[in-house]
């Protein structure tokens, strides 16, 4: 794989534009490490065509990680991964019904076969960390920001 990133490699979708404000410290950290990524809305149960769509054109269109975004129900990551052979990192977004644990759960409880990583709620920003730790293990130039981002925390 390539390190020389100037189209999207991260596919970032989430279920809903309420989802966005949440997802911008996604955002800001990818910026922070100059990884390029484009944005989806898109709802599994409303748009699920254009899900499935986008899901599995995103290796041709270049993305190496997807991060998903969904709350209740939370099946955008699940049906993401359904269709990509690529790594999927879901964000439950907190909820005014459970706190987001409806959302945590229905993430981490993926069948056999169809996994997908999952952060904290709300953890948009680890889940930018953890993609651009992904694209590290087949790239030095990845690898070493997240080497000097660790070495910034430690000081």
């Amino acid at each position: 794989m390539s390190c020389d990133h100037k189209n999207p490699v991260v596919g970032i979708i989430m279920g809903s534009d309420s989802d966005m404000p949440a997802m911008e410290a996604c955002m800001k950290q990818l910026d922070e490490f100059h990884v390029p990524y484009e944005v989806k809305v898109a709802s599994a149960h409303r748009k699920p065509l254009e899900v499935h769509e986008w899901a599995e054109s995103a290796e041709e269109r270049g993305i190496r990680v997807i991060i998903a975004a969904a709350g209740k129900a939370a099946h955008l990551g699940g049906v993401v991964a359904a269709y990509t052979p690529l790594p999927v990192i879901t964000v439950p977004m907190k909820t005014s019904d459970l706190g987001g644990l409806d959302s945590l759960l229905s993430m981490v409880q993926m069948p056999s076969g169809v996994p997908v990583a999952c952060v904290a709620i709300n953890g948009a920003k680890n889940a930018a960390i953890l993609a651009v730790q992904m694209l590290g293990t087949g790239c030095e130039g990845a690898r070493q920001k997240i080497k000097d981002f660790k070495a910034s925390m430690a000081q």
